[in-house]
């Protein structure tokens, strides 16, 4: 099976989910960022999972267009769907719903949030400064759920078959 995990990333979270993620599934994958490399015709590919991160409570515009701009075609696919953020919880599971459309979540065979991380090495002053006021994060952190990606590239790589139910 044919994979693309289309991502994008700020300051390299969801890169790294990404990496992680094609590691985890049983075949190969083709990653792309879609802020730097070319979007590969979305017909070539049997299952795509797609990613971004949450930044004020948002996925990045590009993610939204990607999701809107080819809804047709992703709701064909098999579909997984994640975010990066710092939130835990409801408020991750909230942040998760507003990130895609209701189209692709309606059809989505799995779909995770990972956790994230605030790395002042690759912010700018100001989101320094919004971190700090409003995260009340002082230095870099990073809150990566390893066993939520695990999980998720093991939903993605089950076989649902209906006839296993049949008695």
């Amino acid at each position: 099976m044919k994979t693309l995990i289309a991502y994008c990333t700020t300051h390299g979270c969801t890169e790294k989910t990404a990496n992680e993620l094609k590691v985890h599934l049983d075949n190969d994958a083709t990653l792309c960022n879609l802020k730097k490399d070319e979007i590969p015709n979305l017909n070539d590919f049997d299952r795509i999972i797609i990613g971004g991160s949450i930044h004020a409570g948002k996925i990045q515009k590009t993610v939204k267009s990607f999701c809107n701009k080819n809804l047709e075609v992703l709701t064909q696919k098999e579909l997984g769907l994640f975010i990066c953020c710092m939130e835990e919880g409801e408020n991750a599971q909230k942040q998760l719903l507003n990130a895609y459309p209701q189209e692709l979540q309606d059809v989505a065979k799995a779909t995770a949030y990972f956790g994230g991380e605030f790395n002042f090495n690759k912010m700018n002053f100001f989101e320094k400064f919004v971190v700090k006021k409003i995260a009340h994060v002082e230095k870099s952190i990073s809150k990566f759920d390893h066993s939520a990606i695990q999980k998720f590239s093991n939903r993605m790589d089950k076989i649902f078959n209906p006839f296993l139910f049949i008695s």
